[in-house]
């Protein structure tokens, strides 16, 4: 006779313990994780407020006394006010024409049914494998030529349709419903009407994702820049912080304190960016997970 085996069904009261037991855990390790990647911007910001003496003296997370002295020294020694202009209205009249080339191309890969459609978009997702240091040389000789250099315009037109972004909004296109195009059509609305006030608002995320990750790149771009502009007030903010951190005259300390308050103003935008369409970038992760 078999002998019988205890019980290993667990009381609900220890159930809840052990499910919160897990979640403390889990929390706890977020906050840690948290601590350690926010840990370096408050370093930052500390910085900005300190003397450069002070920013390498050894443990001393806040500063002594807080004064604006390297704000003021950025704002006057070098046209940072400048410098942040045009990175704003690069990274801005970038960032929107991705969403609409990039949207409208991807509406077309994937409502429209045309001869060699397969092998364009094939084409052009191996076009984005290359990278682009080897690019650099052909588009500067193009730039070159056409009078772009020194302008904002050189910055802007070569990123206004990235492959990445295509396929992008090519993805979540595929998920609108072909009959409620279909019904659209029958009812006599154009296809830039469909497009722009049927298919637009359902691929709402894919917009917000794809607006972050452009102004991020477009804000964060230093190789391109670096070799398209030369005059100090067409700089864009990377430039122009590594040209203060260079640019120094013998015998003369590295400006330290400076490049703290401008690292500090340059994380504003970014992050204004994301709170402004984090809704939209949550909502297409969460609906990404169900699909």
């Amino acid at each position: 006779m078999a002998t019988p085996r205890p019980s290993t069904v667990v009381s609900p009261g220890r159930h809840r313990f052990l499910s919160g037991l897990a979640d403390l855990g889990m929390n706890f390790a977020v906050a840690i994780g948290g601590i350690f990647m926010i840990l370096p911007f408050v370093w930052m910001v500390s910085a900005s407020f300190k003397t450069t003496t002070e920013i390498f003296r050894p443990a001393t997370l806040l500063p002594s006394s807080f004064n604006l002295n390297n704000y003021l020294d950025l704002f006057t020694r070098w046209p940072f006010a400048q410098w942040f202009t045009n990175s704003l209205i690069v990274a801005g009249a970038t960032t929107m024409a991705v969403l609409f080339f990039c949207s409208l191309a991807g509406f077309a890969f994937s409502k429209y049914r045309f001869r060699g459609r397969k092998q364009l978009f094939f084409g052009l997702l191996g076009s984005a494998m290359i990278p682009f240091p080897i690019l650099v040389i052909p588009l500067f000789v193009i730039v070159s030529n056409l009078g772009w250099t020194n302008s904002m315009v050189a910055l802007i037109v070569p990123f206004m349709a990235p492959a990445i972004g295509i396929f992008l909004m090519k993805q979540y296109m595929e998920y609108v419903p072909q009959e409620m195009l279909d019904s659209s059509r029958m009812d006599g609305a154009s296809e830039f009407r469909i497009y722009a006030q049927i298919v637009l608002p359902i691929v709402g995320p894919g917009l917000a994702t794809l607006a972050i990750i452009t102004f991020l790149n477009s804000w964060n771009s230093f190789l391109w820049p670096l070799v398209v502009v030369r005059r100090e007030v067409s700089m864009t903010l990377p430039v122009g912080m590594a040209n203060m951190l260079t640019a120094v005259s013998a015998g003369s300390a590295r400006p330290y304190g400076p490049a703290m308050a401008a690292a500090t103003l340059v994380c504003i935008p970014t992050v204004a960016v994301f709170l402004l369409v984090q809704r939209y970038y949550i909502a297409g992760i969460a609906s990404g997970a169900v699909k």
